[in-house]
């Protein structure tokens, strides 16, 4: 719901303007200035993936994926507009280098993301391809990015955005039309996370037929246990 705050005109022997603040059809005095005054404020909508669905297919939304450049390639909606919020840093400054080497040698290896910053271009490639009235859809992976996309594009003036609650991950396979090597929701896993799950079925396999054949030829598993080597 947006809300409205102007001035009018006040009777009396001297004009006077006094502000009145308009919010869910309610109207009450606010301030008084001397010069006429207007301000406006959109709010950001919420939606899940149905929704974000029908918004695209009947309210002619577009979608702008604010993701970086590798989740973008691995999944990604058919016909949407990419304009990252996050570009990869490659500063050379020593403490930027420092947290660079921490970075790929942690997250960025168990997770498969580079080390990034804030896009300083964000605002100017949104404004060159969208007017502030564009009926926009941000999407991100997880939600957050969505988010302050959303607010920062809000501050600048645009009126109609909407981001997907929780992001690409929550959304139904199937619910968008979309192209890449994966599916959307799966488009946040790469590096040492993406086997991790295969390392615990091989292993949980390993386990479980130890057990049944301990339980089954206790005989065999005690002779193989006093084959084994002691310290």
């Amino acid at each position: 719901m947006a809300s409205l705050s102007c001035c009018t005109p006040f009777s009396g022997q001297r004009t006077r303007w006094v502000v009145l603040e308009i919010n869910r059809a309610e109207i009450t005095p606010y301030k008084s200035f001397n010069k006429r005054c207007m301000k406006i404020r959109a709010e950001v909508n919420f939606v899940n993936g149905e929704e974000a669905k029908r918004l695209i297919g009947e309210e002619g939304y577009t979608v702008l994926d604010v993701r970086d450049r590798t989740q973008y390639d691995r999944a990604r909606i058919k016909s949407c507009y990419h304009v990252p919020l996050f570009v990869e840093n490659k500063d050379n400054d020593l403490g930027t280098i420092v947290k660079r080497t921490v970075h790929n040698n942690f997250s960025g290896l168990f997770f498969g993301l580079s080390f990034t910053k804030l896009n300083p271009d964000f605002v100017k490639s949104v404004r060159e391809q969208f007017s502030t009235d564009s009926k926009l859809l941000l999407v991100c992976q997880e939600g957050l990015r969505s988010v302050a996309a959303a607010n920062t594009l809000e501050k600048e003036g645009f009126q109609n955005l909407s981001c997907i609650t929780s992001g690409l991950q929550s959304v139904k396979p199937g619910t968008f039309d979309s192209i890449g090597s994966t599916e959307l929701e799966n488009a946040g896993k790469a590096g040492l996370v993406t086997i991790q799950g295969k390392i615990s079925a091989v292993l949980g396999t390993v386990l479980i037929c130890a057990y049944l054949f301990i339980t089954f030829f206790p005989d065999q598993a005690e002779k193989i246990l006093q084959m084994s080597p002691t310290s």
